[in-house]
């Protein structure tokens, strides 16, 4: 092995863990109270609240959305409503498929001919159009309300998280730095440490404002969530506005 090239990696390894290490002593300290923290200003606070409220909330609405798609949480876990469905599950039949299945069936049965027999038949074909509307429904809330919100979950607000920890490891590289050049006794010591400073401030300062811009996004992220909310009340709208027609329509044949 050539001894240069261990030797570069044996310094970026020490320097590594010497990093990792006064991150540690950092925090350590911190939580103790000994050690001095840099604070983020009231503007940066407030955006990192507000996105994990976003992210809160938002995984919240999604899971209720789906248990009111889907009830049985067996199926919900199995179908999880999106695009990604083969044709095999999307066919299932839904409860009031199910339902206008069994009651055509027993309307059969007893025979079309007689009164109850052909109320059940009746009432069966309008709980089939009723399963079909809410087919419609569930698809069209999986494809615009719930699959955007997951697109976020597992997309963006991921990224910020991801960002809002690497400033958090910058902000204890650079308090540590801070610290060092406090205790720094001797000149050349003084001289390294400001070094250090310097680049962790930047380093800090760069990872701040990448994370802010990606928390600004959030207020995009609410006005597009708006949409598909939007969306979603529309499909419920149009799903309750048919079965309310299909049921007044039944109401009329029943009653003649």
């Amino acid at each position: 092995m050539d001894s240069n090239n261990f030797g570069g990696k044996l310094k970026r390894f020490a320097g590594t863990a010497g990093t990792v290490f006064n991150r540690a002593v950092q925090f350590t300290e911190e939580k103790l109270g000994s050690a001095e923290k840099t604070e983020l200003d009231a503007h940066f606070e407030n955006l990192l609240n507000r996105a994990e409220k976003t992210r809160v909330w938002t995984d919240r609405s999604l899971k209720a959305t789906e248990a009111l798609l889907q009830p049985n949480p067996n199926i919900r876990m199995e179908e999880m409503f999106y695009e990604k469905l083969d044709k095999r599950k999307r066919d299932r039949n839904n409860v009031y498929e199910s339902l206008g299945g069994v009651m055509v069936d027993s309307g059969n049965e007893f025979g079309p001919g007689t009164a109850y027999g052909n109320a059940l038949v009746k009432t069966g074909q309008t709980q089939i159009l009723i399963g079909n509307a809410y087919r419609e429904f569930v698809q069209s809330s999986a494809n615009n309300f719930l699959q955007p919100l997951q697109n976020f979950l597992e997309g963006d607000m991921k990224t910020i998280m991801k960002e809002k920890k690497i400033l958090e490891t910058k902000r204890l590289d650079l308090d540590s730095c801070k610290s060092r050049l406090r205790k720094a006794k001797q000149v050349a010591s003084q001289t390294q440490a400001e070094a250090d400073l310097r680049q962790a401030q930047s380093e800090f300062d760069r990872q701040a404002e990448i994370t802010k811009l990606l928390l600004e996004g959030i207020t995009s992220t609410h006005a597009h969530h708006l949409r598909c909310l939007n969306d979603f009340i529309e499909a419920q709208m149009t799903f309750h506005s048919q079965s309310q027609q299909y049921m007044t329509d039944l109401q009329k044949q029943l009653g003649s």
